[in-house]
């Protein structure tokens, strides 16, 4: 998204100065390749740009220096969190309509700067929807996972329905590689929106995961069961941890979590068997105090 957009960009600029010309009819303004890629950090992680060049060959006459363009969405030392990264795909949940464009979109783009036009943000927003509806319908009869996170993502922005989320499917295939299996809205997590998003990967050629790990909502069991039997079930290790040290007091969470991640990434099970036992330690400590603070007057 952010690559299309910086590309819109540059066709918008180029072409509101096709007219600006020299003595011997030469266009001033044209493209000149590509920068050299960089690594820009967003909220949805570390993304490698390469954003396109100008050549702009006109003379600022109160300067006398050559004018340049600058990208309003990107800028040339920018390298975390640009504002295109958080505002477009607000405006992609909103439709992007061109009446609705101009407010959301105001703090992404200077005041007085030519910025994205709706008619810009109309084209990126099909592009954006074929590459959406491609992504949702690609064979999956081509790999096989070993593991799969399920998990279903509740934004702040309102979907279709109040109570709407985004069901994920991440996986792992046999060479370690992973890959976003498939997206979609439901409604909660319930039964029947987890199993239409697992049938559909079904339909397309998924085969059955060597193990499934999911937070305990009870939606995705009873969908794996129907749809993909064979798959084995596993609670995450973070949402149990986290179960675990909401019942222990604040002073005893960092510890107790400790302990449960030396217990999941033990290499062998004589470590295993020592972090438990350190677990078992906490708690009794845990249980010692709470045992002493009843018997206070």
């Amino acid at each position: 998204m952010l690559a299309a957009a910086l590309e819109a960009e540059v066709n918008q600029y180029i072409a509101e100065l096709a007219a600006k010309t020299d003595e011997h009819g030469r266009r001033l303004v044209v493209r000149n390749g590509h920068h050299r890629p960089r690594t820009v950090v967003t909220a949805a992680g570390a993304v490698a740009v390469t954003a396109p060049r100008v050549n702009d060959r006109r003379i600022d006459e109160v300067t006398g220096e050559r004018k340049r363009f600058s990208s309003n969405i990107l800028a040339p030392w920018c390298r975390k969190s640009p504002k295109v990264s958080e505002v477009l795909p607000l405006l992609y949940l909103h439709g992007l309509s061109s009446g609705d464009f101009v407010p959301p979109g105001a703090g992404a783009v200077p005041r007085g700067t030519a910025g994205l036009s709706p008619a810009t943000v109309t084209r990126l927003t099909k592009q954006w929807r074929d590459d959406h509806a491609a992504f949702q319908d690609r064979d999956l009869s081509d790999r096989d996972f070993l593991y799969v996170w399920a998990d279903g993502v509740h934004p702040k922005v309102r979907l279709g329905q109040a109570h709407s989320c985004v069901l994920v499917l991440l996986g792992v295939r046999l060479d370690g590689t992973e890959e976003l299996i498939a997206l979609a809205e439901g409604l909660r997590e319930s039964t029947e929106s987890w199993a239409d998003l697992l049938r559909d990967c079904r339909r397309r050629g998924m085969r059955d995961p060597e193990l499934v790990i999911g937070d305990g909502a009870m939606g995705l069991w009873k969908a794996l069961a129907e749809v993909f039997p064979a798959a084995r079930h596993q609670r995450c290790c973070v949402h149990k941890a986290r179960n675990v040290t909401n019942y222990l007091p604040k002073s005893a969470q960092p510890g107790a979590t400790k302990a449960m991640q030396e217990s999941y990434n033990a290499e062998d099970r004589a470590h295993v068997e020592k972090a438990i036992e350190a677990f078992a330690k906490l708690r009794r400590e845990v249980a010692q105090g709470r045992r002493e603070d009843r018997r206070r007057p």
